[in-house]
């Protein structure tokens, strides 16, 4: 079921000319590090909520040596044709926003009240 619905993504966004090239990005929390720079990695993405994928470092991450320990939020590139492989290209730093607005979603906006907008 997951599958089809990530395929569906897919097509989506290849159809609409989102994406030129043949992968998708996806934020995640990284779960456990396994030896050689693998990772399991949960996805926070609103496209794959809490699927699970193994990932690699990107050559980039590789070369400046970007330390990935578990509880650390990625970004991921994954591609249509092995759904449960990845790659990691970005690490997040802890004090940095997620975009797409997942830190919007966990918390509520504030209202203007009568008094801010009055002053």
């Amino acid at each position: 079921m997951l599958r089809e619905s990530l395929c569906r993504i897919f097509r989506l966004y290849f159809a609409n000319g989102l994406v030129s090239k043949d992968v998708i990005e996806l934020i995640g929390i990284v779960e456990e590090s396994f030896p050689n720079a693998t990772f399991r990695v949960k996805v926070l993405s609103p496209q794959a909520k809490d699927h699970e994928l193994h990932c690699t470092l990107a050559g980039r991450m590789r070369v400046h040596r970007v330390r990935i320990l578990p509880g650390d939020r990625v970004k991921v590139e994954m591609t249509p044709y092995d759904l449960e492989k990845g790659r990691i290209i970005y690490r997040f730093r802890s004090d940095q926003p997620l975009p797409l607005g997942e830190d919007a979603a966990h918390k509520p906006q504030e209202e203007p009240t009568e008094e801010s907008t009055a002053s």
